[in-house]
């Protein structure tokens, strides 16, 4: 009888279908990891998707993950050896570390592993909720909803450099609604935006900031100040869900502030219900 020994090991081409074995078994906390090695796999070369995954082994089944990932975001999958992990996938990445996601106490361990005392941009506790969309809600307004197009570029480019501005506390100015156009404009090419229109002008914003062929996960909604309190959202999240629907994907996620009443209300007011919590720093 051979006895396996617990193991640290940097991931590598072909290691995907363990990967996904573990992951599966956290799925909601689990989209940006899943997604990003769907697009990339397992490689880093500095490129949008990619990133260095450092994975604990018992038994020669993957139990924990850490990745850190092209824009300098810690993804977190660790529920043990998260210390060693964390440390093995900054040393190897060799790039700077610019946040964390994933479950919340996981978050919060891994800062503290790493010693980074410097006050983040966004410190952020969320509520993690799930969907089958067959339990969808629709509201009417939902109909209204299409994909982004290229001449929506301009009103949505400035929609997300609001939102980042509001919701992940980043400076306004030229250079975030430069990096919030280049953004949009690949949302549009990737079919991942989506607006809702009304009389002729768009009102209110969602998208997918991960997708797998069964489950999308909702990030970035955001409406004007001025046209809140309407249930627009609400619409662009539903129209959204809808297309994804009809594409044969089952479920859909999303995390939002616990402060945020108005958001969690929305949601819930579609069928969402809460399944956990998430955590976001931004340093």
């Amino acid at each position: 009888m051979i006895a396996w020994r617990p193991v640290l090991r940097l991931l590598v081409p072909g290691d995907e279908p363990l990967l996904e074995t573990f992951l599966v078994q956290h799925a909601a906390s689990s989209m940006f990891l899943r997604s990003n090695v769907r697009h990339a796999g397992l490689v880093d070369g500095g490129e949008r998707y990619h990133g260095t995954y450092v994975a604990w082994f018992e038994a020669e089944a993957i139990v924990a993950v850490v990745a850190h990932a092209w824009n300098g975001m810690l993804l977190l999958q660790a529920p043990v050896e998260l210390p060693a992990l964390v440390a093995a996938a900054t040393r190897l990445s060799g790039r700077e570390v610019r946040g964390f996601a994933g479950p919340w106490a996981q978050v919060t361990a891994a800062r503290a592993a790493l010693s980074i005392t410097r006050t983040p941009s966004l410190e952020s506790r969320e509520d993690l909720f799930s969907l089958a969309l067959d339990d969808l809600r629709v509201p009417p307004e939902a109909a209204r909803v299409r994909h982004a197009r290229e001449h929506d570029l301009d009103v949505i480019a400035e929609f997300r450099h609001d939102y980042m501005v509001e919701a992940l506390h980043a400076r306004p100015g030229a250079d975030l609604r430069l990096a919030a156009r280049g953004e949009m404009a690949r949302a549009i090419a990737e079919r991942t935006a989506f607006v809702l229109e009304r009389d002729g002008a768009v009102v209110s914003f969602s998208a997918f900031n991960a997708e797998l062929p069964d489950v999308v996960q909702i990030g970035g909604v955001f409406t004007p100040r001025s046209l809140r309190g309407r249930g627009l959202a609400r619409a662009a999240v539903a129209g959204s869900l809808l297309d994804a629907r009809s594409r044969g994907v089952s479920r859909g996620t999303l995390f939002t502030d616990r402060d945020n009443v108005a958001a969690r209300r929305a949601y819930v007011a579609l069928g969402f219900q809460p399944v956990s919590d998430y955590g976001l720093i931004m340093l």
